[in-house]
């Protein structure tokens, strides 16, 4: 006899519970974060001039990070002998890819990018 799991008054709470353990473990396994977890961690602030973007990456080296913009997102890749991580970030505001600055101390990476402006002014000849 086959078993209908519509009729089983627990598979809502294994459904919950499986959900659950996923957000813990960030996912199914061979996931990009897998070794990170939820340790790693992306803030964004922002001024009228400038993008930060804040990440923790604990146990990650300073040579094992790869950061790309294309002026509407930054990528950070960091690869180390155990796990992988990579977070495509969307910024709040376009930026000039190739005023990009960053910083990485203590496992916290910093970049700071200046803001363009939303549109150029076009010439009508």
């Amino acid at each position: 006899m086959r078993r209908d799991d519509r009729d089983d008054p627990f598979d809502d709470i294994f459904s919950e519970i499986e959900r659950m353990m996923e957000e813990m473990t960030g996912g199914v396994s061979g996931a990009n974060n897998a070794g990170f977890g939820n340790d790693a961690h992306v803030s964004i602030y922002e001024t009228d001039e400038e993008i930060r973007v804040v990440a923790d990456l604990p146990g990650v080296g300073k040579d094992e990070i790869d950061i790309k913009c294309d002026g509407r997102h930054v990528t950070i890749s960091a690869t180390t002998d155990r796990s992988d991580y990579e977070d495509r970030v969307e910024l709040p505001a376009r930026v000039d890819e190739h005023s990009a600055s960053a910083t990485f101390n203590n496992g916290i990476l910093e970049i700071t990018l200046d803001r363009t402006g939303s549109s150029a002014n076009i010439d009508l000849s």
